[in-house]
């Protein structure tokens, strides 16, 4: 590009509202346009011959048109290369951005604090046997594995008609749960990694808390569909609550994640109920899911 072309690209760059103040003369400096007074050469000291300085100087001088020719380029381009989202300052955030930026922070702070058992540091790390065991009655294997089994068992219509939907009812939920946390990809608190069992019933990420979701689903499940003593019936709402609260201990799910599961696992079990399976119906997934088992009359 000719010197004078370029000089003119620089000085439409440098008319830009932006870069309107780079134009003003600072206070007791030179008049833009003015020539300025060319500075002495230093003396060569006895260290660096005087050919390697002024080479120096020489290779300075000729980098910087290029330099200049560069971010004249590249101002010019600007508009045409952006940079990501991610990396831009949001200078004019919304409130709604406000309001849920500010909750996050607070139930991050709030679960970090509760998770009392999460590492060997932790204040109540004595007990992290003790809830991780009641975070695992929580779990979907055992849930799934016990309700295989007992319908196995099981020789009544009654008996196989409430495990059979029971059964559909923690599929429902360990697929409806699975989507959201990959389509959400919340981590926890800490960052635990997911152990075996946890991607066996694709418990991977944080939101929404499964086992949160499980237990309310399980104890409005028993609480409908047996007939229970009320000291029984107390003791299923207590680990309902305390199988979804221990992973908040564990530092393996924030507050927000259990308490979504919560309303999950009631929605799940309204669900269930609006489409049950009849006797019949449940029979006839028997006799096609075991060629051998031939149905209860």
């Amino acid at each position: 590009m000719p010197a004078s072309a370029r000089r003119r690209s620089r000085d439409n760059v440098l008319n830009r509202t932006e870069f309107l103040s780079l134009n003003q003369p600072l206070p007791g400096g030179p008049v833009p346009g003015e020539s300025r007074p060319r500075a002495r050469p230093r003396a060569s000291s006895p260290k660096q011959p005087q050919g390697q300085e002024n080479g120096a100087f020489r290779g300075t001088r000729q980098d910087a048109p290029d330099a200049g020719a560069g971010g004249s380029e590249g101002g010019s381009n600007e508009s045409s290369s952006r940079l990501p989202e991610q990396d831009c300052m949001q200078l004019n955030p919304s409130l709604g951005g406000i309001a849920l930026n500010s909750l996050l922070a607070i139930d991050l702070c709030l679960s970090k604090r509760v998770s009392v058992c999460a590492g060997p540091r932790a204040p109540w790390f004595s007990i992290n046997s003790l809830v991780g065991l009641l975070a695992f009655s929580g779990h979907a294997v055992p849930w799934v594995v016990g309700t295989l089994i007992s319908l196995a068992r099981s020789n009544t219509l009654a008996g196989q008609e409430v495990l059979v939907n029971l059964l559909l009812a923690l599929v429902l939920d360990i697929l409806t749960v699975g989507g959201l946390q990959k389509l959400v990809k919340r981590r926890g608190p800490w960052g635990f990694t997911a152990g075996f069992f946890d991607y066996i019933a694709m418990d991977i990420y944080s939101f929404p808390a499964a086992h949160a979701s499980r237990a309310v689903m399980v104890t409005g499940f028993l609480l409908n569909h047996l007939v229970l003593a009320v000291p029984l019936r107390i003791l299923l709402y207590l680990w309902a609550f305390l199988a979804g609260f221990s992973r908040v201990l564990l530092g393996r799910h924030h507050l927000s994640d259990v308490g979504c599961g919560f309303v999950l696992g009631v929605l799940h079990f309204h669900l269930v109920e609006s489409v049950w399976l009849d006797s019949d119906t449940c029979q006839t997934i028997i006799s096609i899911s075991t060629l051998s088992w031939a149905p209860l009359m």
